[in-house]
């Protein structure tokens, strides 16, 4: 059975995401293509470390607003969707809109989406229009699946107990 233009979508953040992880690993060999792209990827705890230590750090949450706020995020995260509903199309606009809210283009930026694959694509995304200074939120809100196919049971923001609201 081929492959549906979701499915192609979510395996290639999913390969972007090991590929960006396993070149943070000590000793790793940077590719050289990727030379300009300085991501970190943090985990939820020192993202949210960060935030507390300095609060002009602008943390958003790349989710769709459906995910946003009926599944929950972040006290003080902003929603900015990387991908729209209902068709999930990559936000042509998501650079303008993190710039309208950042002010400036090297302001602190973390990202973080469901579990931590969306926002390397956004963060990449962002690092191809000049912002110098992103970070990705490792595991998500939510984390992976568990062997049930349940989220939040594995890791992320939620599950480490860090502060988050729901409407």
């Amino acid at each position: 059975m081929p492959l549906g233009a979701r499915q192609i979508a979510y395996f290639s953040a999913a390969y972007r995401y090991e590929n960006a992880l396993l070149c943070r690993l000590p000793g790793a060999v940077q590719n050289p293509h990727d030379a300009e792209h300085t991501m970190d990827h943090l985990h939820p705890k020192n993202a949210f470390e960060i935030i507390q230590e300095s609060p002009n750090t602008l943390l958003i949450d790349c989710r769709t607003s459906v995910e946003f706020f009926y599944v929950g995020h972040p006290t003080d995260a902003i929603n900015i969707e990387w991908n729209t509903a209902p068709d999930f199309e990559v936000n042509p606009h998501f650079a303008d809109e993190v710039l309208r809210m950042a002010g400036r283009k090297d302001r602190p930026i973390i990202l973080i989406c469901r579990s931590g694959k969306r926002s390397v694509d956004a963060g990449l995304e962002l690092e191809k229009h000049g912002f110098t200074n992103v970070s990705n939120v490792l595991e998500g809100f939510e984390g992976e699946l568990d062997t049930d196919h349940h989220r939040g049971n594995l890791g992320g923001w939620r599950k480490h107990g860090l502060p988050w609201r729901q409407v």
